[in-house]
């Protein structure tokens, strides 16, 4: 059992310790958000784990081994680097880190705690659905492209209309949608075709100064990957990854819900499977099998492949924001 800790207790914090509970693989055994009352509702609503308001004592007193953090963006790279400091695993959600200076540092703590994992929570690329992309694609012998699309409409989005920033619309916090929803149908890019030759983002920016929504070009050498995302309108164009004469159609990049293989005559099969539970179990059960195993070669083959992609996104996300022109407040100064 992999006893674990929360930091945030936003809604996708609760649907990640959904998905670890129903795993029966993880055990929820300390919270920490800077409200009691926040904390306290949070715990008594997953079972009654022991909650924290103060940082340090979350690490030095809480009995977890692994820790899974949902804050802020611009607070991940801190307390990834205490959680590490502290001996603990880490579960960093999307995106992890804002720049490649902050992951070569994450990294270098990891080697000198070889005992410990550093994981990015994109649920996208851990669904039986990619995995069926990903084995339809080693059939295809020509590739021609792709266009991937992932358009939502924010709710903290008419917060902005009302005047105000919430944290992931303001640059003090590394908002912004290329650092949220642009960063599924970048893990989609980067783990189907690699990394990019050359590249493009044009942001759309809104009032509080980050990207709304934006279109991303990734050039490769004799193909182009197109990335439309944003959070400011909704968008209910299928994706697309194009062959020769056949073609795999997807609902949604982020989502994945449904995939379809168009052959060279037009028939039309679905390879994806019903998501008929929480999207995020199978990364839970994932990271639980290299948790469980660390001895177990193909295990930690697949951690360093997670490891190495993330490493990637990091370094494409950083380079798409200086291509459109984005720096967070605390990079002013750098």
């Amino acid at each position: 059992m992999i006893n674990f800790g929360i930091i945030g207790t936003n809604w996708i914090t609760q649907q990640f310790v959904e998905a670890a509970q129903t795993s029966g693989l993880y055990q929820l055994t300390g919270v920490y958000s800077r409200h009691q009352d926040t904390a306290n509702q949070f715990s008594q609503k997953n079972g009654g784990a022991a909650t924290y308001t103060d940082l340090d004592q979350f690490f030095e007193k809480g009995q977890f081994d692994t820790v899974y953090i949902a804050s802020p963006n611009s607070l991940h790279f801190e307390q990834a680097q205490q959680a590490i400091e502290a001996g603990k695993n880490i579960i960093v959600e999307k995106p992890a880190f804002e720049n490649q200076a902050q992951m070569e540092r994450i990294q270098e703590l990891l080697k000198q705690h070889p005992e410990l994992h550093y994981f990015e929570a994109a649920r996208n690329i851990h669904t039986p659905n990619f995995h069926a992309i990903e084995a339809q694609l080693k059939k295809m012998p020509v590739v021609q492209g792709a266009n991937f699309t992932y358009m939502k409409y924010s709710s903290r989005y008419d917060q902005v209309l009302e005047g105000k920033e919430p944290n992931v619309f303001s640059l003090k916090f590394a908002g912004g949608a290329l650092q949220d929803l642009g960063v599924y149908p970048l893990y989609d890019a980067i783990a189907l075709f690699g990394m990019p030759n050359e590249f493009n983002y044009f942001p759309e920016f809104i009032q509080t100064g980050v990207d709304g929504k934006g279109v991303a070009i990734l050039q490769y050498g004799e193909f182009n990957v197109t990335l439309n995302f944003g959070k400011t309108t909704n968008s209910y164009m299928s994706s697309e990854i194009y062959g020769l004469k056949d073609t795999i159609e997807i609902d949604d990049a982020g989502e994945l819900g449904e995939v379809n293989y168009f052959d060279s005559t037009g028939k039309k099969t679905q390879i994806s499977e019903p998501v008929t539970e929480n999207v995020m179990l199978p990364e839970v059960r994932d990271f639980a099998r290299v948790l469980n195993e660390p001895g177990n070669i193909q295990y930690q083959t697949d951690y360093l492949r997670w490891l190495n992609l993330s490493v990637q996104v990091n370094k494409m996300l950083f380079n798409l924001r200086q291509s459109g022109k984005i720096v967070f407040y605390d990079e002013r100064d750098n």
